[in-house]
């Protein structure tokens, strides 16, 4: 188990010099050792609650459990248009559906309030 937390280290670090990016895609180029990998600090980083570390290496592997889990805690934050983009990004199209809706819904609220 030591040498796994060596990996993820140094798979971590590596990750900070040019892995982990700040777009909304998964970084093609990383093998499947190294997403497990990355995607176990990703877990750990969300446990001890950092979440957004967490997201970040997330969005780099394209883990999508990992992208709902924390869509879901910006859901309960309030913050629908982060929920829907990582529901997106997870290609959880039930979790993005339901976003779709609240938000045409609140949308639909504002225009009949303004026309009355």
């Amino acid at each position: 188990m030591t040498s796994d937390v060596k990996k993820i280290n140094s798979i971590s670090n590596a990750a900070a010099g040019g892995f982990i990016k700040s777009s909304d895609s998964p970084v093609g180029s990383l093998s499947s050792a190294q997403k497990v990998l990355l995607n176990r600090k990703g877990n750990v980083l969300f446990n001890q609650g950092d979440i957004h570390n967490a997201q970040r290496l997330f969005i780099t592997t394209g883990y999508s459990d990992g992208l709902t889990r924390i869509g879901d805690i910006r859901q309960k934050e309030g913050d629908f248009l982060s929920a829907l983009k990582l529901y997106i990004l997870a290609h959880n199209k039930g979790k993005a559906e339901y976003m779709y809706k609240k938000i045409a819904a609140t949308v639909s609220f504002y225009l009949k309030d303004e026309n009355h």
